[in-house]
């Protein structure tokens, strides 16, 4: 019998497959014809073996054999009519499900990828999808069939010999307890195997994204070990199925050789004392060949449904997991229209912060204020709570307590499209994809323009190694940057981010990692961005920040100190000592 989450799980596959329900009712339509093209074979044996055959009727038993040849291909042509169409209704399911759930991973919120390595998520979008793509569609089919032609091909036994039905009848119980617990044994080697497949996966995809590193220190050997726990744990579970499925096999098909030898042996001393037709005897056994081909099939039926229904158990995860906005109250978007056209403040009150909610608090009692025009930065050591502040700002985490109002609305109840029109975030760490760098800065979108991809270039000075480089705009860019300077991958994430037409600009780190060259550059544009827009900036280097309208100091997760360069330097505090330290190393 069907658990309670299959019979969930079937339902959530045929709400996808309400969309192609005109394809699907014409392999169901085809199941009637195939249960008669079943019944009809064993009857038409019986009235050419017994009825011609045994009165020399050459006539009647070429019409019969004419018959026979019609229904087998008529046979062949339902089967495949069915198959194909169910099968088509099942290939389109699975591509608007992969569909939906790739819209559903773009909406999770950021902090899901926090928790989950990228292979995971990878797996549960490719592998488990293909699972059920190839394996559930496929073995639900052919066990619907194969259900309903058994079912009227043990109705013709009874028809044929109901006593010798009776008798094979008395060995399926026991067949069907073995299925029934084979069946669960194989569930739960499934989803270990899914699990360990999974794992695996990330940790592969995250190896490969660190293979540099991996071989500069040596540490080969080390990660092996690692990947093959995953692999042997993924082949352990694989033998316990196999061996189950082996074993079921082997039963089904003994029992199936027995029962027909025993037949043979029976039926051959009834036809001999003329209680039995050699038509009928010949028919019931290949009546019942027929009804032991898909039991045996059934074996292997399950084995495929048993493994989709692990993978439904991983990619169930992805259709309950929220997305960044469910389950909150937000603003309705035509309300905020108004009120969200321009940035007018951004305000911070006693705002605290942690990870999850047993770990310590990353940002305790924070409040500023940031308004139009104005440019804040945010200086401290490593793990102070930077970083976590513009995480907030951008929505990459929004379980905060205290308050943080955007135009006095509580940025919680806004939502991520309304919010997002007003920020441009250029990040630390820089990713470019495989396509050119016009693509990498305006991202594709439509609302930018190729002269806006040129003026945002020229604006952080990153047009001046662009035009020396072949097709320009059309370079294309390898693998995350490789075939760039890191400084150069800097400036195009900064032109990202001037394209993009936020009203303020989130820096962080703008200038870490780059070359003086770069650098000098950067300044420039941030000068330029001082002028033209609102910014709040993280640097290490104190120089890109000395004109900041308001310079906070964090430490541990709280404003220490607060003021402007003049100001804070004055204080002789942590600020002071920051920037006599930041002297030291350029000095140096």
């Amino acid at each position: 019998m069907l658990k309670s989450v299959d019979i969930a799980y079937l339902k959530h596959f045929f709400q996808f497959a309400k969309k192609y329900r005109s394809t699907a009712l014409l392999g169901i339509s085809m199941l009637p014809l195939s249960v008669i093209t079943s019944i009809l074979f064993p009857w038409l044996i019986i009235q050419i073996i017994d009825v011609h055959l045994s009165n020399s009727d050459m006539d009647g038993l070429m019409l019969y054999v004419g018959y026979l040849i019609l229904v087998l291909i008529a046979s062949y042509i339902v089967d495949s009519l069915y198959s194909y169409s169910l099968r088509k209704t099942g290939q389109y399911t699975i591509t608007d499900m992969r569909s939906m759930l790739f819209q559903r991973v773009l909406k999770l919120p950021r902090r899901y990828f926090d928790d989950r390595p990228t292979g995971v998520t990878l797996s549960r979008l490719t592998s488990d999808l293909e699972t059920i793509g190839e394996t559930f569609v496929t073995s639900v089919v052919g066990l619907v069939k194969d259900t309903l032609n058994t079912v009227a091909l043990i109705a013709m036994m009874m028809y044929i010999n109901w006593q010798l039905t009776v008798i094979v009848m008395l060995i399926m119980p026991p067949v069907m307890y073995l299925t029934v617990y084979i069946r669960n044994r194989l569930r739960a080697m499934h989803l270990v195997t899914r699990s360990a497949l999974a794992r695996g996966i990330g940790y592969l995809q995250e190896l490969l994204h660190g293979m540099k590193t991996v071989q500069l220190y040596r540490a080969e050997e080390r990660v092996e070990k690692r990947y093959k726990s995953y692999t042997d744990e993924f082949l352990r579970a694989q033998k316990k199925i196999n061996k189950y499925d082996a074993i079921l096999f082997s039963v089904i098909s003994g029992v199936t050789s027995i029962t027909i030898a025993l037949l043979i042996w029976y039926g051959s001393g009834e036809v001999l004392a003329g209680t039995l037709t050699l038509g009928v005897l010949i028919a019931f056994i290949n009546t019942l060949e027929k009804v032991f081909v898909p039991i045996r099939d059934f074996t292997s039926q399950i084995a495929s449904i048993q493994s989709s229904f692990a993978a439904f158990d991983h990619i169930e995860e992805l259709f309950v997991e929220p997305t960044e906005e469910q389950g909150r109250r937000l603003r309705d978007s035509k309300e905020l229209q108004n009120q969200l056209s321009e940035f007018k403040s951004l305000e911070f009150k006693n705002v605290s912060f942690r990870y999850r909610k047993d770990t310590p608090y990353v940002l305790n009692n924070v409040s500023f204020v940031l308004e139009k025009g104005h440019q804040i930065a945010l200086v401290g050591s490593t793990g102070s709570g930077k970083s976590t502040i513009l995480r907030l700002i951008s929505r990459t985490y929004l379980d905060y307590e205290g308050s943080i109002l955007l135009n006095g609305i509580e940025l919680a109840e806004i939502s991520i499209a309304d919010s997002s029109r007003l920020f441009s975030l250029m990040m630390q760490d820089v990713h470019l994809f495989e396509a050119s760098i016009g693509f990498n800065i305006g991202l594709g979108k439509e609302a930018i323009s190729e002269e806006q991809i040129v003026e945002s270039a020229k604006f952080v000075y990153a047009d001046s190694f662009i035009e020396r480089l072949p097709n320009k705009y059309d370079f294309t860019i390898d693998k995350n940057g490789s075939n760039l300077s890191v400084g150069q991958t800097q400036l195009i994430s900064f032109a990202r981010a001037v394209a993009q037409g936020g009203q303020v600009m989130m820096l962080d780190e703008a200038t870490s990692s780059v070359d003086s060259i770069t650098e000098n550059l950067i300044q420039k544009a941030m000068a330029r961005l001082f002028k033209e827009k609102t910014v709040i900036a993280i640097a290490h280097r104190l120089s890109t920040v000395r004109h900041s309208d308001l310079i906070l100091v964090l430490e541990k997760g709280e404003v220490v100190e607060q003021g402007n360069h003049k100001q804070l330097v004055e204080q002789k505090g942590v600020y002071a000592a920051l920037l006599k330290d930041s002297i030291v190393e350029t000095a140096a």
